[in-house]
C-alpha cells in the first residue's frame, strides 16, 4: 500500500501565499489598513454626513448663517472683540456631530464636511495619480530593459531630462502653465479646472523615480537562464514580456503602489495649498490648509485638522508599503524567524 505523504509535502506553499499570510500577520498592515479603509469611508460618505446630518452646504458662503447652540442661537460669524472691533471670527469647534463639528472657516462653511469632502479629492487624486505613474512606468521600463538598444537609449533620455528638474518645482510650472489653457491632445480636452488636470500633471512628474528601477530590474532578468531558455525556445516577445518578466517584476510594483500613493497625495496637497491644484469650488486638504491660514491665531483648528489627516495617511501608507516590502522580500522573512 503506497504511504500518504503529509499535505505539506506533497505540495509546499507558494512565494504568493508565503507572501499573503506573512502580510496578514504584520500588525502594521492591519493598523494601516484599517486606518486607510476608515477615511476611505468616511470620505465616500461625504454627501451623507452634509446634507442628512449637517445639513449644510460645505460650498457656499453663509455669512449671516445661525445654529442653536446651548439654548440660543448663535452666529456662525461672530463679529470680532479684539483690536478695532472689524471684522468677524468663526464659530469654533462645538464638538457637536451635526452642528460645525470642527467650527466654520472665515466663509461659514462647515470645517468638518469640507474636510470629509476635501478627503474624498486628495484621496482620489492620490491614487489615480499613482496609478497612472505605476502604468506608464512598467511600460517605459519593459520596453527600455528588454529591447535595449536605440530604444532604451532614446526613452532613459528622456527620464534624465525629468529626473533633472526637482519634483515640486515641475509640478508648479506645469500647474500654472495648464491651469488657464488646459490641457489639449488631439480630440482629448482637459479643463483648467478639471480635476484629471493635477492626476496628469502628478503622474507624470513621477515616473522616472519608478520607471528607471523597473527598467534596471528588467535588464537583469533579461539575462537570466530562465528568460534565455525561453528566447532559445523560439517564444515570442510578448509571451516572453507577460508570462516570465513581468510576473517577476511585480513584487516590485507592489512595493511602490502605497508609496507612490501617498507621495501624489502629499504633491497634490501643497499644489492646492497654492492655489494651483484642486481649483474651487472643490476642495481638498490643501486647499483647506490654505483656508486655514488666516485663521492660524484665532481658529487654528482650520489649518490643523487637514495637515494632522495628511500626516496621518501619508504614515499609513508608507507602514503599508513597509509591511508589503518585507512581506515579499524573503530576506527580511528571515531576518524575522531568527
Amino acid at each position: 500500500m503506497k504511504r500518504r505523504l503529509p499535505v505539506s509535502a506533497e505540495k509546499s506553499d507558494s512565494p504568493g501565499r508565503i507572501a499573503l499570510r506573512t502580510l496578514v500577520s504584520d500588525k502594521r498592515s492591519w493598523i494601516a489598513s484599517i486606518f486607510l479603509i476608515f477615511i476611505a469611508i468616511l470620505a465616500i460618505f461625504a454627501p451623507v454626513y452634509a446634507h442628512n446630518i449637517a445639513h449644510t452646504d460645505p460650498f457656499n458662503s453663509s455669512l449671516n448663517a445661525t445654529i442653536h447652540l446651548h439654548g440660543k442661537d448663535v452666529p456662525v460669524l461672530e463679529q470680532s472683540t479684539g483690536g478695532l472691533g472689524l471684522g468677524v471670527t468663526p464659530i469654533g469647534p462645538t464638538w457637536n456631530f451635526s452642528k460645525y463639528f470642527l467650527g466654520s472657516d472665515n466663509q461659514g462653511r462647515d470645517v468638518f464636511a469640507r474636510l470629509l469632502y476635501g478627503g474624498r479629492n486628495t484621496l482620489m487624486i492620490g491614487t489615480l495619480a499613482a496609478l497612472l505613474t505605476i502604468i506608464i512606468s512598467i511600460i517605459i521600463g519593459l520596453v527600455a530593459g528588454y529591447w535595449r538598444g536605440f530604444i532604451d537609449s532614446f526613452l532613459s533620455r528622456i527620464l534624465d531630462v525629468i529626473w533633472a528638474f526637482p519634483v515640486y518645482l515641475l509640478s508648479i510650472s506645469l500647474s500654472v502653465v495648464l491651469l488657464t489653457s488646459g490641457l489639449s491632445i488631439g480630440p482629448i480636452h482637459v479643463g483648467a479646472g478639471s480635476l484629471a488636470l493635477p492626476i496628469i500633471i502628478i503622474g507624470l512628474v513621477y515616473v522616472p523615480y519608478v520607471a528607471r528601477p523597473i527598467r534596471g530590474q528588467v535588464l537583469a532578468l533579461r539575462e537570466r537562464e530562465f528568460v534565455r531558455a525561453a528566447v532559445g525556445s523560439g517564444a515570442k516577445n510578448s509571451t516572453i514580456i507577460f508570462r516570465e518578466i513581468l510576473p517577476n517584476i511585480f513584487p516590485s510594483v507592489l512595493v511602490f503602489v502605497p508609496l507612490m500613493i501617498a507621495l501624489s497625495m502629499l504633491t497634490e496637497s501643497a499644489l492646492s495649498f497654492l492655489s494651483i491644484g484642486v481649483q474651487p469650488p472643490a476642495a481638498s486638504w490643501g486647499t483647506i490648509i490654505n483656508d486655514g491660514l488666516g485663521l492660524l491665531y484665532t481658529r487654528p483648528v482650520v489649518a490643523f485638522a487637514p495637515g494632522f489627516m495628511i500626516v496621518l495617511t501619508a504614515v499609513a501608507l508608507n507602514l503599508l508599503g513597509d509591511a508589503v516590502r518585507d512581506a515579499l522580500d524573503p530576506k527580511a522573512r528571515l531576518r524575522g524567524a531568527l
